[in-house]
């Protein structure tokens, strides 16, 4: 048997004939950029999300950069980080002109360590970018009150945590702005690249729209410098429909972290902990094993489908090492090491994911 890690063409054939329907639809509006599509993904995202505003962009990477710009930060600034995260969140706070400050994960949950981020903060900090990992809400609340104290803005990378619950609120309205990315295989994925950023911030939403269409309200009249960065109607109607469907598909990997949870015995195998009063989504289920390599051969041998998130972390990567060469990252570095993701997705049915699980407590 073999199991994939992922497999998009069985998950997008569950939502083919809704799509065709929509395409059709979008095909006979005649409006193709920035129309009755976008403008109604927008209200029910943003209905979902329980918050004020949503603003549709190009994708997960845009939606950062453009609330950084739009909150004026640039040259001279920092901005802290997550050591341990896919390189788009360093990346959006480069395109600024700003400075990328890493800070190191809590150990049990993975998420930025709140006891660290106040060591990190200068007189030049001017904001904080937390990532829900894998799927499951940073320490928000202590994230919020160090923000406070000091002045700064909050940014949740929520790339991969679409309906994810911290406190019995969702994330995207657990900071002053959220940036979602709908890349294919996240838990709410379209059909190529997307993205939305979601606040209660009116005035930062109405920046928002202008940046992300040249800077302009009006055709040919641009009252500031703004990018390209438009969410378009195909995809936003694709969103749409496997909107509605989300929860159904949290539900689904909930389920099988259970499975995994409660089946997978291995000697060696740290399986994920998640803190009281938070929910996650499971994008991904991530376990640790020091001798992961050879697990992860031993798997592929037995069909097994994995990856490895992140196996080089922005800090060694050719674009950064200069700037943070002179900084160790011991957690991250271990997570590097030890971390392997296992299949998680609406693929799977019951019988694969207890197949996994009895390889995995099978294997030598």
């Amino acid at each position: 048997m073999k199991i994939p890690f992922l497999d998009l063409k069985k998950i997008n054939d569950l939502y083919r004939q809704d799509f065709h329907l929509a395409l059709e639809r979008v095909l006979d509006s005649g409006q193709l950029i920035l129309g009755t599509e976008v403008e109604s993904f927008e209200k029910e995202f943003a209905d979902y999300c329980k918050v004020t505003y949503c603003i549709g962009v190009g994708n997960g990477l845009d939606a950062l950069h453009l609330v950084l710009r739009a909150w004026n930060i640039g040259k001279g600034d920092e901005v802290i980080v997550p050591s341990n995260t896919f390189i788009a969140t360093w990346l959006a706070v480069s395109y600024t002109g700003a400075l990328p400050v890493p800070v190191e994960p809590d150990p049990i949950t993975y998420n930025i360590d709140p006891t660290r981020i106040e060591k990190a903060i200068t007189s030049r900090t001017r904001a904080i970018i937390p990532v829900h990992l894998y799927g499951q809400p940073a320490e928000m609340k202590a994230i919020m009150t160090i923000a406070d104290r000091y002045g700064l803005k909050v940014l949740e990378d929520a790339a991969q945590a679409h309906g994810a619950l911290y406190r019995g609120k969702r994330t995207g309205g657990l900071g002053h702005a959220a940036g979602f990315s709908f890349y294919p295989g996240k838990n709410l994925g379209a059909l190529g690249d997307a993205g939305a950023i979601t606040t209660n911030d009116s005035g930062l939403a109405d920046q928002l729209r202008l940046l992300r269409n040249y800077g302009s309200r009006v055709k040919y009249q641009h009252e500031i410098v703004g990018l390209n960065s438009r969410l378009d109607e195909v995809q936003a109607a694709f969103l749409r429909i496997k909107l509605t469907k989300l929860d159904s598909e949290n539900s689904h990997r909930v389920e099988i972290a259970t499975m995994y949870q409660n089946g997978l015995k291995r000697a060696g195998l740290i399986l994920p902990k998640v803190p009281e009063d938070i929910h996650p989504v499971w994008h991904l289920y991530v376990v640790r094993l020091a001798q992961r390599d050879d697990f992860q051969i031993k798997l592929a041998q037995e069909g097994i489908g994995t990856q490895i998130h992140y196996p080089v972390p922005p800090y060694k990567q050719s674009s950064y090492t200069s700037l943070n060469s002179r900084k160790e990252f011991p957690i991250t570095d271990g997570l590097v090491r030890e971390s392997i993701s296992l299949p998680m997705g609406r693929h799977l049915t019951d019988s694969e994911v207890q197949e996994i699980i009895r390889i995995v407590n099978c294997l030598p």
